[in-house]
């Protein structure tokens, strides 16, 4: 194989298209700055496994010539990076100040009590993964949460989190 893929470090758990993916990334940066690409990479590597795994960090941090500890603390900066598996709908659940005046802990505290689980914990199916986050910049909006880092919602009682869970459960794979 030749092109730009051929001389970089293809090992551990990640697959071929992760890495195609990786190449694309790298190709957004000049040649001494591909370390730039690596929020990105981390980001396809939990897009394929559902966290950052050590090993996903190992492989990230070869292929960007990177230090490993360099690639951890970025996993660990960011909380949008999982760093243990999680289920699969992560709720993140925004606690800040504003929420909080607005009923944010009781929204928390409501998604664990009917998950039956702890803030923090996935339920014992794997379905879900209920966790605090920092300000989600909707605080109009409050109480609001996090769909899998992707999608907000918004004033969410007790009734709207009912019907978001079944929801999801419904489009469970």
């Amino acid at each position: 194989m030749s092109g730009p893929m051929s001389s970089l470090p293809k090992t551990g758990p990640l697959s071929d298209a992760a890495y195609a993916r990786f190449a694309r990334e790298v190709a957004k940066y000049p040649a001494d700055q591909k370390q730039s690409a690596v929020m990105a990479c981390l980001s396809i590597a939990q897009q394929e496994q559902g966290w950052v795994s050590p090993e996903s960090e190992a492989a990230i941090a070869a292929y960007l010539d990177m230090a490993p500890i360099a690639v951890r603390e970025v996993t660990t900066f960011y909380n949008m990076y999982n760093q243990q598996p999680v289920g699969q709908f992560k709720l993140n659940v925004c606690t800040n100040l504003p929420c909080q005046l607005r009923n944010g802990q009781a929204a928390l505290e409501h998604l664990c009590q009917k998950l039956g689980i702890e803030p923090g914990g996935t339920t014992p199916d794997g379905l879900f993964t209920v966790q605090p986050c920092e300000c989600l910049g909707a605080c109009a909006d409050a109480p609001v949460l996090l769909v899998n880092d992707r999608q907000m919602v918004s004033f969410m009682h007790n009734d709207r989190l009912d019907d978001l869970v079944d929801t999801l459960k419904a489009q469970a794979q």
